[in-house]
């Protein structure tokens, strides 16, 4: 087991809100409540959840490797993934992730050397109009994100 007991109570009150012939539809709560506890989504992981939810390993890797919030590899303690579509992109998007580029001494889909930050880039997050807009951990919206704003953060986040 994988997973803690912990983590499967939170699936099964997850499982709990579909009628019981369809425990498949709580797949995208359990792969996020997995990657919280894990960090991410190993092989064994997706397996793991695919056994419990009676669906099939292949079906839940489907899942977890159509959308972006689940790490298919290990990442660092803080994801912080910008906004790259062409709103953001015009509006500051490309300058916010230019500047944590170079202060992380990373590119995107990679990791700082310590081990803290990996830096994704992300499709429409809906706040086109506060752009530049990132994601900290696929929880946390950080809007009109100045260089001073930028560093505030990384700094907030080291601590």
């Amino acid at each position: 087991m994988v997973l803690s007991e912990q983590a499967y109570q939170k699936i099964d009150r997850e499982v709990a809100k579909f009628p019981p012939d369809q425990k498949q539809s709580a797949v995208m709560a359990a792969l996020a409540i997995a990657q919280n506890e894990a960090g991410w989504l190993s092989p064994q992981l997706m397996e793991e959840i695919a056994v419990y939810l009676g669906m099939a390993p292949i079906a839940v890797q489907e899942v977890a490797t159509f959308y972006a919030m689940y790490n298919l590899k290990p990442i660092g303690k803080h994801k912080i993934t910008v906004c790259t579509n062409l709103p953001c992109a015009l509006s500051g998007g490309e300058r916010a992730a230019h500047h944590l580029k170079q202060k992380l001494g990373i590119n995107y889909r990679e990791t700082t050397d310590d081990g803290e930050f990996t830096l994704m880039e992300g499709e429409c997050m809906g706040a086109c109009g506060d752009a530049p807009v990132l994601l900290v951990n696929n929880e946390r919206m950080c809007s009109l994100m100045s260089n001073d704003k930028l560093d505030a953060l990384l700094e907030e986040l080291k601590k």
